[in-house]
């Protein structure tokens, strides 16, 4: 097979920053004032009193200290407690479009293409702006891309997967060169009424360009991939179309994104670990031939650990996976290839490791070498 590469990426993300210490403060108001009005339901045991959250408990239990959003004053109105956004209609672009042309263009010029060069678009996200037409569509017809374009979901791992069909795509001749991009506008989706949840995400875009050109100083030639796929209900979302037939009554907030947290930190780590380091016997490498581990953006503990039982210590260099997350907060699937664009100073030769892991349980894997 001919070599194919990653050969540019560029990642947008809002100007709005919340510090762990902003959002904890308006989560707080908000219990304050819940608990308040609520205050003989909880005397009475018939409603159950909300606790407060804190900046310490959110940094131990993520890594994350701020989060780049789209709407921060509303986000921390405690009468409104999520972003404003508009509906999608014809009379506008898609949100996800406005933001993945930002990071598109961004990534062709990396890759030193032109959307002529470009044969197809694969647009991968946890959370779709609409069901149709197809986001994908819209970005290729406002960049003037030829070709064909399309729309999937796998969670937390759209990401790695829309990468995959990509590769897929140009070593079977369908085509030479495909752009990827991975919108992630994940505060629309958040219940920042609930604590173990209300400081996770925040808001960006990544785009790829996969080719079997090579005409920048920023590609990676992909050397193996791999996926994997075991059902699991701890992270879910019922969010769908059929919500409005649904003859039982549910809230919004059942309908919202949620996870067993523990669960999936006590699942998830030991299967990621085990399913990369298959992979790396499969192609002859061990881990210490990996330079960088550019890993789903989840949560700290979990790149971590997951490292750790990689190459068989927790004493490492914070340098080997990056954490991004840190600044960003987590960016669903797009958080792996965001540690990737800031993190990718390999030299020649040098090899990495994206892995993105999430809902379904999903986990792909793409090991890489500077060219």
């Amino acid at each position: 097979m001919e070599e194919i590469h990653i050969a540019g990426t560029g990642i947008w993300y809002p100007e709005d920053v919340i510090t762990n210490d902003e959002i904890v403060s308006s989560f707080n108001a908000y219990v304050d004032d819940f608990n308040y009005k609520n205050k003989e339901a909880i005397d009475s045991g018939n409603t159950e009193q909300l606790d407060h959250s804190s900046s310490a408990f959110i940094e131990k239990a993520s890594g994350i200290k701020t989060r780049h959003v789209i709407d921060k004053k509303n986000i921390l109105d405690i009468n409104r407690m999520m972003p404003l956004v508009e509906h999608e209609d014809e009379s506008k672009l898609s949100i996800h479009t406005i933001v993945g042309i930002q990071a598109a263009k961004k990534a062709m010029k990396a890759a030193n293409v032109e959307p002529s060069d470009i044969d197809a678009v694969i647009l991968g996200t946890s959370h779709a702006a609409r069901n149709y037409p197809s986001v994908a569509i819209e970005i290729q017809n406002e960049l003037g891309i030829d070709g064909y374009a399309y729309d999937m979901l796998v969670g937390c791992s759209s990401t790695t997967f829309a990468i995959n069909n990509a590769i897929s795509d140009i070593a079977s001749g369908l085509a030479e060169t495909i752009l990827v991009i991975n919108p992630e506008i994940s505060t629309p989706f958040v219940n920042y009424k609930k604590r173990d949840i209300h400081f996770i995400f925040g808001d960006g875009c990544v785009a790829s360009i996969i080719s079997k050109k090579n005409n920048s100083n920023n590609a990676f030639k992909i050397i193996d991939r791999k996926l994997i796929t075991k059902f699991s209900n701890n992270i879910r979302s019922d969010w769908s179309y059929l919500a409005r037939a649904a003859g039982d009554e549910k809230s919004f907030d059942d309908l919202l994104f949620y996870q067993n947290g523990n669960s999936v930190f006590k699942e998830v780590c030991p299967l990621v670990a085990k399913f990369i380091k298959n992979q790396l016997e499969k192609v002859n490498l061990s881990p210490n031939e990996i330079s960088k581990f550019w890993l789903h953006q989840a949560n700290s503990r979990m790149v971590n650990l997951i490292v750790s039982k990689i190459i068989g210590s927790d004493n490492f260099d914070t340098d080997l996976a990056p954490l991004p997350i840190e600044k960003f907060g987590n960016l669903a699937s797009a958080g792996s290839m965001f540690a990737f664009n800031l993190h990718n100073d390999l030299k020649k030769g040098e090899k990495g490791l994206i892995c993105s892991f999430g809902a379904g349980y999903s986990v792909c894997s793409i090991i890489v070498e500077k060219v």
